[in-house]
């Protein structure tokens, strides 16, 4: 069993998911997109806005800015344009349409849904019409189906149904890969039939529970590059039960390796054959929910830094903002930073600006104007402003003078 240091460990995780790589000279292309996907395996979705949706800022961070349009048509195209879909993966996430045979044991775990399971199973019949109502309609928002039923059941129906249930009822059918999004509007999921919506060949597919377990843990190691046990199972959520002898099955088979990192208290994995990077490479602005950070005992190991999402603490409550964006810089995070994207005012508004002990702050806040002012650019809003909370909001100020 070999060892790491601390930073051998890092640069592996950040070159892993795809930092240390030069970014695309010319436009981002679906084949760009495709590439990237199946080295980070997923774009987690989110409903928060305040600077952009979620699934898009991961693609951003590793490529450069590039038309949000790519990977709209990608998700939520029909036919064989479709190169993703989406499915609980990580969280609700969009994963690779051929990934979808892979989840099907977990469609099963789902016949009534993740939440309000207790309503689903008291109504089976409200189950059947929505699924009926989808067919009929075709892609269609919660909303709509509730009022294609509300009108239905004005001459067919009794009192039994209630509108408030039929949004249970989608997701459950969504949980257990019945319904699907056919495409987002506004955000809003128009679901509609499974087999609309993915190609024949892909729903065909069958991949064993053991196999589907083993290779989504395969694919979470190679996606970390180097993690422990928990790390790789929190990729894809997948329980100890599942990942524990599968993990064992692949130190066996010589495609992960066990090795030991300097002040972990677990071991880790390494995949194999991966490259040893000589040096800290990777600088990119990175959403609550990049890959990368998502799991936050991680990113505390990884590179001592303590994250957590405030989005939920009161605002009074909160120590460093609303939605706040780490920056990494030299493989290493070294600030953060609480962004609004305010389209009233046309500008890309850094709320507050806190840099790491230890760091050079006007070297990092020189660093970070740079990714501002071009995230602000791929945004289309006109510039980046800077307000005086955090104690690297006058550096920062500065530095953006100097960019605008």
């Amino acid at each position: 069993m070999g060892t790491l240091t601390a930073g051998q460990a890092r640069r592996v995780a950040v070159a892993a998911q795809g930092f240390a790589d030069s970014k695309p000279a010319g436009p981002i292309t679906r084949a760009h997109l495709k590439r990237l996907m199946s080295r980070i395996q997923l774009l987690q979705l989110d409903s928060v806005s305040v600077a952009v949706r979620a699934h898009y800022a991961p693609v951003f961070s590793r490529l450069g800015p590039y038309d949000r349009g790519v990977l709209d048509r990608a998700a939520w195209s029909h036919g064989r344009a479709r190169l993703l879909v989406e499915y609980w993966a990580h969280e609700a996430a969009l994963v690779a349409v051929e990934d979808w045979p892979l989840l099907r044991w977990r469609m099963r775990n789902y016949p009534h849904g993740r939440w309000g399971t207790q309503i689903v199973k008291a109504s089976p019949q409200l189950v059947d019409d929505v699924v009926a109502a989808v067919a009929e309609l075709g892609p269609s928002t919660a909303g709509q189906i509730e009022a294609y039923l509300a009108a239905e059941s004005r001459v067919t129906r009794g009192a039994w149904w209630n509108r408030s249930e039929t949004k249970w009822v989608a997701e459950a059918l969504f949980a257990a890969g019945v319904l699907t999004t056919a495409t987002r509007v506004g955000f809003a999921r128009h679901y509609d039939l499974v087999e609309r919506v993915l190609p024949r060949d892909v729903l065909a597919r069958d991949v064993d529970d053991d196999q589907a377990i083993r290779e989504l843990t395969l694919r979470a190691a190679s996606a970390l590059g180097v993690g422990t046990e928990a790390d790789i199972r929190d990729y894809f959520r997948l329980s100890a039960q599942q990942v524990k002898p599968v993990i064992a099955e692949l130190v066996a088979a010589g495609e992960i390796e066990r090795v030991n990192v300097d002040g972990w208290s677990a071991p880790a994995y390494l995949r194999a054959g991966r490259t040893m990077p000589r040096r800290d490479r990777g600088t990119a602005l990175l959403c609550p929910f990049d890959p990368l950070i998502f799991y936050r005992p991680r990113v505390q190991r990884l590179f001592d830094f303590t994250y957590r999402i405030e989005i939920y603490t009161p605002a009074a409550k909160r120590q460093y903002g609303y939605y706040v964006w780490p920056l990494l810089l030299d493989g290493q995070l070294v600030a953060r930073v609480d962004l609004k994207a305010d389209r009233a005012a046309d500008t890309l508004r850094v709320l507050a600006a806190f840099a790491e002990p230890e760091v050079s702050r006007p070297r990092v806040a020189a660093a970070l104007a740079g990714e501002l002012a071009l995230m602000a650019s791929w945004l289309g809003v006109g510039g980046v402003t800077a307000s005086r909370r955090g104690d690297l909001s006058g550096d920062l100020r500065t530095a953006l003078k100097r960019v605008s």
